[in-house]
């Protein structure tokens, strides 16, 4: 992907990841719109000189609206990013969980759908772009302190491998992201000193953005243990490790 020349939409891009891509692909010399719920948000990127759109992934409306705004201004538009999610934390023995299992869903698996279906007719009718869909490192290796979140992002994969499927044939291609922990503020880098930097994480992002052909899954270096543990027969014990951390929960410790 030449990332100097795109015209692309980060849907869910005022704040972490998103805000940091879009920024680089900005910085690169791409047009960049950047979408998400707070006005206040969007008003601060707006001063920085980002294109910027409201939308809530979680209403077919909003989505919608935001795409008809976007391609109004930019009708060149080649690249979707569906980077908005949430990352929740659940008690599987505690049946009020279920409230934040919907959530989870709503936005991380049925937002993207709804972004992507709302750009799909317009990608295949100028006959090329991108969709970057954002799957995580949890979909593969499962954090069992968050269920649903590892099961909406094993679902995106899923969708992802069937929509680049569908799409074949087109010239849409389809690219998955999938982080790792990534800590986004210098409190989290206190926290998690093993996580990687969202720095470190952008800059090989990009230079994997940048090569030709595009990557059909974008995996930094501090993702391949958990897209590959399966393969690797490290599963079981990273997982079991990995449970270590329900202890967090009331009652678990």
């Amino acid at each position: 992907m030449d990332i100097t020349s795109r015209t692309l939409f980060m849907a869910g891009g005022t704040s972490g990841i998103g805000l940091e891509l879009a920024r680089r692909f900005r910085a690169a010399g791409s047009t960049v719109v950047v979408g998400g719920r707070r006005q206040d948000r969007l008003d601060e990127l707006a001063a920085e000189g980002l294109g910027t759109v409201p939308v809530d992934v979680t209403d077919a409306a909003s989505v919608v609206r935001a795409r008809d705004a976007v391609l109004a201004a930019y009708p060149d538009l080649d690249t979707v990013v569906t980077m908005s999610g949430v990352l929740l934390t659940e008690d599987l023995r505690d049946p009020e969980h279920f409230a934040t299992a919907t959530t989870t869903i709503e936005t991380n698996l049925y937002g993207t759908v709804r972004v992507l279906d709302a750009f799909t007719p317009h990608l295949i009718a100028r006959g090329s772009g991108t969709f970057v869909t954002v799957s995580s490192g949890i979909g593969f290796l499962p954090f069992p302190l968050m269920p649903t979140y590892a099961a909406s992002k094993a679902a995106v994969h899923a969708y992802s491998e069937a929509l680049r499927a569908q799409l074949d044939g087109t010239g849409v291609e389809v690219t998955e992201l999938v982080p790792p922990l990534v800590t986004t503020t210098p409190e989290a880098e206190a926290q998690m000193p093993h996580a990687l930097r969202l720095s470190d994480f952008a800059d090989e992002v990009m230079a994997l953005f940048a090569t030709e052909p595009t990557p059909r899954e974008v995996l930094v270096q501090g993702v391949l243990m958990h897209r590959w543990a399966e393969r690797d027969g490290t599963y079981d014990e990273l997982v079991a490790q990995r449970s270590k951390a329900l202890a967090m929960l009331p009652g678990r410790a």
